[in-house]
């Protein structure tokens, strides 16, 4: 039985992450595939612009958006715009994660004091009602 290890491939229309560079943290499309190693992107709806980057320099996610190779830059924007890119963007895991992320940085010294704080009174309320249950188990089991 063959199973297939990876699901996100290098093609044309695949949406990628770039992580290094002046363009770093936003999104774009692989317009053209250049060798083994790197593609050209373009991203007119993120201001990313169009680039050939390595693909140690961006991470590949699992939206592909559908666009002819070597498309121009009116063409992507028009394909990015119809397919909803920025929603289905938000929508997925990896960039609530880079949002909440963004949101740690710029949380001041008392903010994290005050979320100390908030956690650790979640804490004891749930270990309040946990040993409360618990020591309900215990006696009903004694019985």
């Amino acid at each position: 039985m063959f199973v297939q290890v990876f699901t996100r491939f290098v093609q044309v229309g695949r949406v990628v992450l770039i992580n290094h560079g002046p363009d770093s943290g936003k999104i774009a499309v692989i317009v053209d595939i250049v060798d083994h190693g790197r593609a050209l992107v373009d991203g007119p709806t993120t201001d990313a612009a169009r680039q050939v980057v390595s693909f140690k320099r961006c991470s590949l996610t699992d939206i592909v958006v559908k666009v002819p190779r070597a498309a121009g830059t009116v063409a992507v924007k028009k394909a990015l715009e119809a397919q909803d890119l920025a929603g289905k963007w938000a929508a997925t895991p990896f960039a609530k994660k880079l949002a909440v992320r963004k949101v740690r940085q710029s949380l001041t010294d008392f903010d994290r004091f005050k979320v100390m704080i908030a956690k650790k009174q979640k804490r004891q309320i749930v270990g309040k009602e946990f040993a409360k249950l618990r020591k309900e188990a215990l006696k009903s089991k004694r019985i």
